[in-house]
């Protein structure tokens, strides 16, 4: 499949993301992700492997839009839930940081 990525164009396989990023230790996923294999990456460090760029080159979205079309599983970032409405801002923080444990 061809696709763009930081304005070059690249001609990936599914079986070829396979075997670039076989034996790669991936870095700890805090953010988008792709599931390639068993192993959950990061989209910086993928796009990175796959493409041989800097991660400052490309966006996240940008690998994630073509792991998806190769049939990979790919994550975003969680969805922060909206702060309770009512509260005074003390608790409204207090909520958005979550709540200590008693």
């Amino acid at each position: 499949m061809r696709c763009v990525i930081a304005r070059f164009p690249f001609d990936l396989t599914k079986s070829g993301v396979l075997q670039s990023m076989r034996g790669v230790k991936p870095e700890p996923a805090a953010g988008e992700s792709v599931i390639i294999g068993r192993r959950t990456y990061p989209a910086k460090q993928v796009g990175q492997v796959i493409t041989r760029q800097d991660p400052r080159d490309f966006t996240t979205g940008e690998v994630l839009r073509a792991m998806a079309k190769l049939g990979f599983t790919c994550r975003s970032l969680p969805q922060n839930p909206a702060p309770a409405r009512g509260l005074d801002p003390l608790r409204s923080a207090s909520a958005m940081l979550g709540s200590p444990a008693v």
